[in-house]
């Protein structure tokens, strides 16, 4: 079996994340979703746990960062082309995302970024290996 990954991620607002998620193109697994809680499928074995902030804080003693001041982490995806980093990118911002940074592109890597309506920071990009420069 494959190594999975589960990023766990505070949520002001269960339902808005979810509509939010949905119009960038995601599905949600409804085995693991519930008041609290719901699974987010990013691929195969990458799924982001969207999880109510109050059931978020049973899992650790820390405080949550408040993501509209601070950054605790920044999800980087991967596509298939500089088209799809354009299609998501533009879809968060018309379902309420926002966008922090100018486009970079560099040739061989395109990106974009946006934050979701928690100001959790998502990148997602396209990168051709076979066009990246060789490393000192």
């Amino acid at each position: 079996m494959a190594t999975q990954i589960y990023v766990n991620i505070p949520v002001k607002d269960l339902d808005r994340s979810i509509q939010f998620f949905t119009a960038l193109g995601f599905m949600f697994n409804p085995q693991f979703t519930n008041k609290n809680a719901t699974c987010m499928i990013i691929s195969e074995d990458i799924f982001a746990m969207l999880l109510t902030e109050p059931f978020f804080k049973t899992f650790t003693k820390k405080e949550i960062c408040d993501s509209s001041k601070n950054i605790e982490a920044i999800m980087a995806l991967s596509v298939d082309n500089k088209s799809k980093v354009d299609d998501i990118v533009d879809n968060a911002i018309k379902a309420g995302g926002t966008s922090p940074k100018d486009t970079q592109n560099d040739g061989w890597m395109y990106s974009r970024s946006f934050e979701d309506p928690d100001g959790h920071l998502w990148e997602i990009f396209y990168m051709d290996e076979s066009d990246m420069p060789p490393q000192p």
